[in-house]
């Protein structure tokens, strides 16, 4: 009986490892995508560089501005030190000091300010093409797709299919 119950679990054992091998199981496909390639050809980043670029203007013009101040204001002092009086001179001095401080502090909310409009502008034209990846991926039947953006793939095989084509076409980019 022991031997029998042995010799059942045996077959049904090489039976469900028959039937799971006899399974065709699906070849694997590759592509492979430059992100910021795609990225760099759609409208949307298009729009969005020429809005970072005004803001720079904006800014750079701003901080200009400031620094053109402060050397009017130094220059003033320079021309001026020997006829102030100690107590015009200390006020003097601290309103260059105040000014260098405001243009440091400037920059610095200035540069925090253009990260997060860039990044701001960026995340959805990043999520479409992300988007428009995966469906290129799920339609074609693609089992990965390596960015070549990042530099983190060292080699590819010749069997790799570059999807940029076809993400393009599903994005509507010519």
């Amino acid at each position: 009986m022991k031997n029998t119950m042995k010799l059942f679990v045996l077959v049904a054992f090489l039976f469900a490892a028959f039937a799971a091998s006899a399974q065709t199981t699906k070849p694997i496909k590759l592509g492979h995508i430059e992100t910021a390639k795609l990225m760099s050809l759609m409208p949307e980043m298009q729009q969005a560089q020429k809005t970072l670029e005004a803001k720079e203007a904006e800014i750079r013009k701003e901080l200009e501005n400031m620094h053109a101040q402060y050397q009017k204001l130094i220059q003033e002092y320079q021309a001026n030190e020997k006829t102030y009086s100690e107590l015009t001179r200390t006020a003097k001095q601290q309103e260059i000091q105040g000014l260098a401080e405001r243009i440091q502090s400037f920059q610095e909310i200035a540069q925090q300010q253009m990260v997060k409009t860039q990044e701001e502008l960026l995340k959805p034209i990043m999520e479409k093409a992300s988007n428009a990846i995966k469906e290129v991926g799920k339609e074609n039947g693609f089992t990965y797709i390596f960015d070549l953006s990042n530099g983190s793939i060292l080699y590819f095989a010749d069997n790799s299919e570059d999807v940029l084509p076809l993400v393009k076409k599903k994005l509507g980019i010519q």
